[in-house]
């Protein structure tokens, strides 16, 4: 993992983009089918974000996988493209109109150049914590790579769960495994950022009445995608409580958003979609069982999503309007929900028991840029961009942004916008250096 492909030369990227999930790597393949040198910088050991955790897309249905997988694999093998993995960007400071980025490169206690992926110290390893991929339903071991298709296919080890018994050291065909390795830091210069830096989502339990941590059966949407894909933890949808099938599931929607009292006074933009989508799959994975889908407002906006929800409505989906006040367990692991309905004036206040609840979390900015960067944020936390000709412009220039980094938003939204973001660079790139070549010129004649 190194920055240059000549160690006297620091590399210098045409442009840097923050962010490995869907957003930054389309971004990126733009920039770069343009002949522009890219730098692709992701925190995580993987490139791909939470769109490789997905089971299916909406509204086509196709595989997330499918879409997601080529973009990684076209990302990693584009001679215009380098990607930096378990690095974070820690501030940005620019100078005469060049981008000083100071990136911190995590130490991952592997020598990247020697591992060859064989992943024999994964293996070999007796050490085991919850796998942050599956959400936590899963194992994964204290070194190994990320997962099955990842990219860079190369392990990484978390000093925090290793027992350091040295097995991993021992089995390593290529002696990769460097237990001294430090973190280093590096500061890259460029002429424009990309910021594709994604989301994170509210806490289960950010509305206490609901009671998510009291029951291992109220679970996340992230959660759920794992449990719908057949690359999922159990093959299957079970209940994580006792690994009963579900026979009755509710969806709670605005979980997490559209609530000043919790700081998300904005509506997420996806939930509706999602819990729609994943009802779908339910009713095929589960077909005798009772789905309910528990909303303030369908908010359909896309092409084609309202033809979605109505294809959900008559697929035997059913759709409650009401605010659930209060979650209570039940001791056999089931969930009563008090709901206050908006459509029967009469019998305004109902129970309904499911075995397992969907809450639909508010998303989050994934990256705090307070003090660090000269981007300037909106009143949501989301990155500021006040120009409406130029929607993925931000308040400094040369640096843009891309994807939920602005705002909630869907899938096609993100792409689509990711390769507004790489055009926008390309311009501020071109305009920038033929200023630059004319006062060049000028200087020239002058003299």
């Amino acid at each position: 993992m190194t920055l240059a492909t000549d160690p006297s030369k620091p590399y210098r990227p045409d442009a840097l983009v923050v962010g490995g999930g869907i957003a930054g790597m389309q971004s990126a393949l733009d920039l770069a089918d343009q002949g522009l040198k890219v730098m692709l910088v992701e925190r995580g050991p993987s490139i791909g974000g939470h769109m490789i955790a997905l089971a299916k897309v909406f509204p086509t249905l196709d595989c997330a996988s499918c879409i997601t997988a080529p973009k990684m694999s076209a990302s990693s093998h584009h001679d215009n493209i380098k990607i930096l993995v378990n690095t974070e960007v820690q501030a940005i400071q620019t100078i005469n109109g060049v981008h000083h980025v100071k990136l911190l490169k995590k130490a991952t206690y592997v020598n990247f150049d020697k591992c060859i992926g064989c992943r024999l110290c994964e293996y070999a390893c007796d050490a085991e914590y919850p796998d942050p991929l599956e959400e936590g339903l899963g194992a994964k071991r204290a070194i190994g790579v990320a997962f099955t298709n990842a990219i860079p296919q190369k392990a990484v080890l978390d000093p925090e769960l290793c027992a350091t018994c040295g097995t991993c050291a021992r089995v390593c065909p290529t002696d990769a495994i460097e237990f001294d390795q430090q973190p280093e830091t590096v500061i890259v210069e460029t002429d424009a950022v990309v910021v594709a830096s994604g989301f994170a989502l509210n806490s289960l339990n950010v509305k206490p009445q609901y009671n998510a941590m009291r029951s291992k059966n109220i679970i996340s949407g992230l959660t759920m995608e794992r449990l719908l894909a057949p690359h999922g933890p159990y093959g299957r949808v079970l209940r994580p409580s006792d690994g009963k099938i579900p026979s009755s599931v509710a969806f709670v929607q605005c979980a997490g958003s559209r609530d000043a009292s919790i700081g998300v006074p904005y509506c997420s933009r996806v939930c509706c979609m999602y819990a729609i989508k994943q009802a779908m799959l339910l009713s095929g994975a589960l077909p005798i069982a009772d789905i309910t889908i528990y909303y303030m407002d369908i908010r359909a906006f896309g092409k084609g999503y309202e033809e979605f929800y109505q294809n959900a409505k008559a697929m035997g989906v059913n759709f409650v309007r009401g605010k659930v006040a209060r979650i209570d367990p039940v001791d056999d692991g089931d969930l009563l929900l008090h709901v206050e309905s908006t459509e029967d004036a009469e019998n305004f206040l109902q129970q309904h028991r499911h075995d397992l609840v969907v809450l639909a979390q508010g998303m989050l900015p994934e990256w705090d840029m307070s003090g660090t960067t000269p981007v300037r944020r909106a009143p949501d936390g989301f990155v500021a961009t006040p120009m409406l000709t130029s929607p993925t412009a931000t308040t400094a220039p040369g640096i843009f942004v891309a994807g939920v980094a602005a705002g909630p938003k869907d899938i096609v939204d993100t792409i689509a916008e990711a390769g507004a973001a790489a055009m926008q660079v390309s311009q501020y790139l071109y305009q920038k250096r033929s200023i630059a070549v004319d006062q060049t010129q000028a200087a020239v004649l002058v003299g």
